[in-house]
């Protein structure tokens, strides 16, 4: 197992040599802070349990939540925020509703990846903005969780050693918007603008272990810059 709270330790210890650098998490939650400077409604897309739109509406943020998975949304930590039940293939919400949509460990859920692309620019106001987070399938980590899907057992074995999850919180993964290209592809058929995406780099994914740290390390510097472990992006709903 490879707990959170050794995995943050290990991350620190990263940020100390490399001051530049932030977590994934560190990036696209000052990213989601930014665009909500501007007031208006938010949806969490995915929300899960919790999350990021716990602290948000702590902060008085307008923002709802929605899942497809009903036991989460019945396990959610915030009683505050207003839940929906619902696929992101067809959203329960009027267009034009909500200023920012944000969405972490969702996008490589999907099945169809056109429709709910469609339905974000739908139901976006004219320039507002879709903010996510999601594994980058060209990484070796999550090829190896591409492979393993087809063996569900070790993909549930692969969950649990990298990420610390039970098998209630597995889903299928689909990889079908998780490069620059394909999300770029889908924001050009659905009018949105191109995306400005970041490639994060972690070396603590497989950091079982001081050693394995070290080694984990050096394979990211060996590695292509385009090979970094996660995605980041803004995508805008142009004004017109």
């Amino acid at each position: 197992m490879l707990p959170l709270k050794h995995q943050n330790k290990l991350r620190e210890q990263y940020q100390q040599k490399h001051p530049g650098w932030r977590t994934s998490g560190e990036i696209y939650q000052y990213l989601v802070y930014q665009q909500i400077k501007q007031s208006g409604r938010v949806l969490d897309l995915g929300c899960g349990r919790g999350g990021l739109s716990e602290k948000l509406s702590n902060m008085g943020i307008d923002i709802d939540g929605i899942d497809i998975d009903l036991q989460s949304l019945q396990n959610h930590r915030n009683k505050t925020i207003q839940l929906y039940n619902g696929n992101s293939n067809t959203l329960p919400f009027k267009s034009n509703s909500y200023t920012t949509i944000i969405s972490s460990w969702t996008i490589e859920h999907l099945q169809e990846p056109l429709r709910t692309f469609q339905e974000i620019n739908r139901i976006l106001k004219p320039g507002g903005s879709f903010i996510f987070l999601t594994p980058h399938k060209n990484h070796p980590i999550v090829l190896a969780n591409m492979i393993s899907k087809i063996m569900p057992t070790l993909q549930n074995n692969l969950v649990k050693i990298l990420y610390d999850r039970d098998d209630t919180d597995t889903f299928p993964v689909y990889y079908l918007a998780n490069t620059e290209k394909s999300i770029n592809q889908l924001t050009k058929k659905t009018g949105l603008r191109s995306a400005q995406i970041q490639i994060i780099k972690d070396p603590t994914y497989l950091a079982f272990n001081q050693t394995m740290f070290e080694l984990s390390v050096l394979l990211e510097k060996i590695m292509p810059k385009n090979w970094g472990i996660h995605l980041i992006g803004t995508i805008q709903k142009p004004n017109h």
